[in-house]
Order: C-alpha cells, then structure tokens, then sequence
C-alpha cells in the first residue's frame, strides 16, 4: 500500500487525465469547428488502473441538448469513480459537466463537483466567448478572468479534437484550454497508426502524444498518449501516462450510440 501511496496514483489523476487527454488544433481556429462528433446519445465507458490494478470507471457522455440564456447548447458529461479497494482510503465521485454553444462549438458554462477523499470542491465556469472572459464561482468564491479567444474547457477539447483533420506522424498541433482559474497552451502530436482490438472490434488508431505543462502531475512531464480509431469518428480506445512506478490507463469497455436527433 505504502508503494500505492508513493506513486501519486489515485483515480483523479486519471479523471483529470481523461478530461485533457484530446486538445485540438491552433489556438482553436472556429474554421474547424463543427458537430461531427458530438452524437447525442453516444456512451463511451473505461477502466481505469494502475497496471494490472483495476481502480475505478470513467464515463464521457454527449447527454442531450438544452437552451441556456436563450441559446441551444449539448451537454457533455463526465464521471468518474474509484472503485471498492481504492475507496478505502481514497474515495473518488467526480462530476463535470460541459455547456457547449451549438452554433459556435465553444463552451458556455462548466461545473464541475469534485469529491475526492476528505476533499470537497464545487466550481462553476460561465464563459464569455465574445469578451474573452470566464467568471469563475469556486468554493463560494466568484472572480472573472481573461480568456484567450476561441477557448476550449477540459470537456469541450475532446470533441474539438475529434473534428479535426488527421495530421501525418511527426505534426504537431496545440490549443488553448481553460482550467481551474488557469489558462494552458497544450501541445498534441501524431506519433503514428497502430492496430488494435476494442470493444468496437479490430480496429486501426492513430497515436497521439498531448503535451501538457503540468510537471509534476503525473510526476514527470505530464505527457499522455491517447489512442484514438483511425476513421471519422475518432473514438478514444486507450489512454496512458508514465508515473514512477509503472504507468496508468484508461482502456475503451464500452461504446454506446443512438441515432443523431434532428438539427
């Protein structure tokens, strides 16, 4: 338990990994913006471990639309749980939830309810995309903060990404993301295309490497490498990160779909 304890490893580096591990394309360019993939209805579940140790389950979900200050939006939803041994010392219930405007493709609002161990944060992001700002309400605390233009949050990036062109192994791309009361440039670079089987079947990925300047998150640079189907919908099957004693994962169990509801 002691060497459990020294990696850092405990399911909100994964729950946080999950959330940044697709970041977009040049100071997110509306050119290439669009709904794609962002499929009502679609359900992808993963386990989460630390090498062979299952720690828990994270769900990303395009939950449905709604109209927020008079304007539609789709819901992206996340979660993530540790599961019965990890829980015992470090229980985790994760929930954030992304506003994304479905005409610009840009995050209106995030909240995000963060329940780890004795830890308790609640924390609401309501952005200004035409102001370049974001009014930020944490633990009962409410500042507004410059945005870069075109800003993406932890949610939003994902789907941005998956609409995004294939780049040839070697390019690089980044994007500007907003987090916790912060503003970050991360990097994302195709490494190459491999084969692989998923719950989807037998499948081709292209790899991607997102570097992140957060040192010292996954106690190394803070670089992950995601998986993504090599095809239009750009599923995420695998993610994966280095920590000091062996890595952490995110492995796709579950893909579910519904029909696309009428624009």
């Amino acid at each position: 338990m002691a060497e459990f304890r020294h990696t850092r490893f405990t399911p909100k580096v994964i729950a946080l990994m999950l959330a940044l591990f697709s970041l977009g394309s040049s100071r997110g360019d509306p050119a290439f913006l669009g709904q794609d993939n962002v499929h009502i209805g679609e359900r992808l579940t993963y386990a989460l471990s630390w090498g062979n140790i299952p720690a828990g389950t994270a769900v990303l979900e395009v939950a449905g639309r709604q109209v927020l200050s008079g304007r539609s939006v789709i819901k992206l939803l996340h979660t993530a749980r540790s599961n019965n041994f990890v829980s015992v010392f470090y229980p985790v219930n994760n929930r954030v939830e992304s506003f994304l405007d479905e005409e610009a493709m840009l995050p209106a609002r995030l909240s995000f309810k963060r329940r780890e161990g004795k830890r308790k944060n609640d924390m609401e992001v309501v952005f200004d995309q035409s102001a370049h700002l974001a009014t930020v309400t944490k633990d009962g605390q409410t500042e507004t903060l410059a945005v870069p233009p075109h800003v993406q949050d932890t949610l939003s990036c994902l789907y941005y990404f998956r609409s995004l062109p294939l780049s040839a192994p070697g390019d690089s791309v980044g994007m500007d993301v907003h987090h916790d009361k912060k503003n970050y440039h991360l990097e994302l670079r195709v490494e190459g295309f491999e084969r692989m089987q998923s719950p989807l079947g037998e499948v081709d990925t292209v790899r991607v490497l997102a570097i992140m300047p957060f040192r010292g998150l996954f106690l190394n640079e803070g670089n992950i490498r995601v998986w993504f189907t090599n095809d239009a919908a750009r599923v995420p099957i695998l993610v994966r990160a280095k920590v000091v004693i062996g890595s952490i994962s995110a492995t796709l169990t579950s893909f579910e779909a519904t029909a696309l509801a009428a624009r």
